[in-house]
């Protein structure tokens, strides 16, 4: 008998799927597109190395999330058409899969969700010339009220915002070529306080991985939507290689050259470059930076949804997606969600391990997926547990790609020991697919 989340999940036919530059490519760049991927690149990166170390590192990193975390993923939901949540029943068991990566997915969601909340309440009062301060009263108000009607939307609407995404993704990189231009006189003029290139450039690796690491795992979601081998790597390589030197690029240069311009402004992160802008258009930047966040808020709000009504279907969708809304706006308004290195890397720590016992379930198995395993995969917890612990160590870097590495390995090895149970259902499961 295989649990109701996986009996009663069709794969996607290929009638529905489509071309990787209508679905996985600007879904993925939209992602890298949302300010709080770059927000806080430059800080503690470009005072310590060259900006060629760092271009070179986001070019790294950009290899790194396509070939280690999103490939195989996109690969095995392209073969099977079923989402994360069936697919991770190999790795984690047909029980297993309901903590991991069932019901981690929307709690890390929910996360990303009050971060989401955090930086589009303060763009919003900035817009309006309010102090952002957390915990005050405009952004307790503000922020109760955004966190709601998102997650609403998320459940009841969202898609008219996936209808809306293309045009909304359109905002912040209209704004970033403004922010650019009117910086790039003083790229050729920075120089760094300091010399840790190596710190810097593994700094920047695991910034950028660790806001990716979920991303990377619903690469399955974006691969049950390919045609073909090729849709999964076009799709990866320009939706997530080149939207990441590019949405990582133009901001990291912009507050390179803001800050040789005007050696006065203190701040390395991307608002601080926003605020230099002064007057109009930084107020009219903010609004648009809180507009372009409604994509990103729906989506997460979206997905929370979808792992908490797959996974606890006596739970009401809307009553559980609001409930957690509650939950991520409480961690919104107290400022706990605005420490955004610790978010990365907790993030890297979850799903990095998780990620890699799935790649090396799928080459264990020729390449496949092997089907749904009975009970608890005892390699596939093991290889998490090993991996979360390596990776929320923040001694050796980049954490997440080391833990990456740890949940492969041991992965591998447990398997190999005899602790991975057989498929249950294996025929069905591969049947339905075909």
């Amino acid at each position: 008998m295989l649990p109701a989340y996986i009996e009663k999940t069709a794969p996607n036919p290929s009638s529905n799927r489509a071309p990787w530059y209508v679905n996985t490519a600007p879904s993925y760049a939209g992602v890298f597109l949302w300010i709080v991927f770059y927000q806080t690149l430059a800080v503690g990166t470009i005072d310590r190395a060259s900006l060629g170390v760092c271009i070179a590192a986001l070019a790294v990193a950009a290899a790194l999330s396509y070939a280690l975390f999103y490939y195989v993923p996109g690969m095995l939901g392209m073969k099977t058409g079923l989402p994360l949540y069936v697919v991770g029943s190999s790795t984690f068991g047909t029980a297993g899969g309901y903590l991991m990566p069932g019901l981690l997915m929307g709690l890390l969601q929910l996360g990303w969700f009050a971060v989401g909340t955090s930086a589009a309440t303060g763009f919003i009062l900035k817009a309006v010339g309010s102090t952002a301060t957390s915990g005050s009263g405009p952004f307790i108000a503000v922020a109760v009220a955004w966190g709601l009607v998102m997650a609403y939307i998320g459940v009841k609407g969202i898609q008219y915002v996936a209808r809306a995404s293309l045009f909304l993704n359109a905002i912040p990189l209209v704004m970033i070529l403004i922010v650019f231009f009117n910086t790039s006189g003083g790229i050729g003029q920075h120089k760094p306080a300091g010399d840790d290139s190596l710190g810097a450039f593994l700094t920047i690796v695991q910034t950028v991985i660790g806001f990716f690491a979920t991303a990377g795992a619903a690469g399955v979601d974006f691969g049950m939507n390919s045609r073909n081998e090729n849709d999964v790597k076009m799709g990866g390589l320009t939706g997530i290689g080149l939207a990441i030197l590019v949405a990582g690029g133009l901001p990291l240069l912009s507050v390179a050259g803001a800050r040789a311009l005007n050696p006065s402004l203190s701040g390395s992160t991307y608002v601080d470059v926003l605020n230099a802008q002064g007057g109009t258009l930084a107020a009219a930047m903010f609004g648009l930076f809180a507009v372009a966040s409604i994509t990103p808020a729906c989506f997460c709000a979206f997905i929370a949804g979808n792992s908490f009504s797959t996974m606890i279907p006596g739970v009401p969708r809307a009553s559980s997606t609001m409930l957690g809304a509650a939950v991520a706006v409480v961690l919104a308004v107290t400022g706990a969600a605005d420490n955004l290195v610790s978010v990365f890397g907790l993030v890297g720590a979850s799903f990095g391990p998780i990620v890699g016992a799935m790649v090396a379930d799928y080459f264990l198995s020729g390449r496949e997926w092997a089907g749904p395993r009975e009970g608890i995969n005892w390699a596939g917890y093991g290889a998490w547990a090993v991996g979360f612990a390596v990776g929320i160590q923040s001694t050796y870097q980049p954490a997440a790609v080391l833990s990456f590495v740890a949940g492969l390995v041991v992965y591998t090895v447990l398997a190999k020991a005899g602790l991975q149970p057989k498929p249950v259902g294996k025929a069905k499961a591969n049947g339905a697919a075909a």
